[in-house]
């Protein structure tokens, strides 16, 4: 089956795109980091310059496999000790609800047990976000803590427990 999407290594030029994402409120409704101030283009791009030099985070675009549009971004972060943090968003609402996220997830996890070698993906999701919950679970993402202050539930997947949901899809 053909991927609806292809995930590549975000470059600084990718803010002239983001950088109205990072303006618009709804995307980061279910988030715990929220821009607290207009983003310009220019500040997008200093701060993409400063994250893809971080040694330890691995940043992606999602685009479109059949056009090449640049439509969101997936991320691990603070890896170390075969373990990173992830985290998803879609910045073209258009495409919201198209099982996206899910593809770029696999595509991500992949990356992530094969070539990173790592032993396990831990995430944040909003208890409110119940779609993209829903994604994690079918996924194989196994929740082990709750924040009741903040309302965000901590997930984590295994290689194992991904692999064996490779066998199972």
């Amino acid at each position: 089956m053909k991927s609806l999407v292809y995930i590549r290594p975000l470059v600084v030029d990718d803010a002239k795109i983001s950088w109205t994402w990072r303006n618009d409120a709804e995307i980061w409704k279910f988030t715990e980091f929220k821009p607290d101030r207009f983003i310009s283009p220019e500040m997008e791009a200093d701060w993409l310059k400063r994250k893809l030099l971080q040694p330890y985070e691995k940043r992606f675009a999602i685009c479109l496999a059949e056009s090449d549009q640049y439509i969101g971004n997936i991320q691990l972060i603070d890896i170390e000790r075969g373990a990173a943090w992830y985290h998803l968003f879609i910045g073209e609402k258009l495409f919201w609800g198209k099982g996206i996220s899910q593809y770029a997830t696999r595509l991500l996890l992949s990356y992530a047990f094969s070539e990173l070698e790592l032993t396990t993906v831990l995430l944040e999701v909003h208890v409110f976000n119940v779609a993209a919950r829903a994604v994690y679970d079918k996924i194989g993402f196994i929740p082990f803590a709750t924040n009741q202050k903040t309302g965000f539930i901590q997930m984590k997947i295994s290689k194992v427990g991904f692999e064996n949901t490779l066998v199972v899809s």
